[in-house]
């Protein structure tokens, strides 16, 4: 006489076979539970999410304020380290025709009013990033028509001026973003459907 044992089947673990379980089930009853992420405390993480809520405004705001400053020390002769710079430059962009004193005058103004436009915002907001933006043109004019204050001898390395110039990337990079941030804002307004 033969005897057979036969083996007890388990029952599924869920209600579902294990095939029909869809692949976020199936990672999340494989995966080990690790420990939580690192969380900040609390005045770290709050001043994070307030700078993050107003990171525009306060890199208008910086720029702003760095223009402003450099244009009033112009106001005042002699105060401004870049003051010869900027004016030699200047000369050389409008062929000696403007008086020193009229330029080193327009830059002031220049630069304050871009500077009171940026932190301002708003409707001067525009009118500010175009006024930015052709002044750095004239900025980095300056590496061609000064190389010599501009450069080294012999080398490919800038002088002191040449890297005050040079350092002008940052402002640029910042009022890119703004502006990028202010056309696409002023595009979305303008679709029809509102959508962003």
């Amino acid at each position: 006489m033969s005897s057979h044992t036969v083996e007890p089947s388990l029952p599924p673990t869920s209600g579902k076979p294990e095939s029909s379980l869809g692949s976020a089930e199936l990672t999340q009853t494989h995966r080990s539970p690790g420990p939580p992420g690192p969380r900040l405390p609390r005045l770290p993480r709050r001043l994070a999410e307030l700078v993050d809520a107003h990171a525009l405004a306060l890199l208008r705001a910086t720029v702003g304020i760095v223009f402003v400053g450099f244009g009033v020390l112009k106001l005042f002769p002699s105060a401004s380290p870049a003051e010869q710079l900027a004016v030699d430059a200047a000369t050389k962009m409008t062929l000696g025709l403007v008086p020193e004193t009229v330029l080193l005058l327009s830059l002031a103004t220049l630069e304050t009013a871009i500077g009171i436009g940026l932190i301002a915002g708003r409707r001067l907001l525009r009118p500010a990033l175009v006024a930015f933006f052709l002044h750095m043109g004239g900025v980095f004019s300056t590496l061609f028509l000064l190389p010599d204050a501009m450069w080294q001898p012999h080398s490919p390395a800038p002088t002191m001026e040449g890297q005050y110039v040079v350092k002008n990337v940052v402002l640029v990079a910042v009022c890119l973003v703004v502006a990028a941030h202010e056309w696409s804002r002023g595009y979305r307004s303008r679709r029809p459907d509102g959508a962003g």
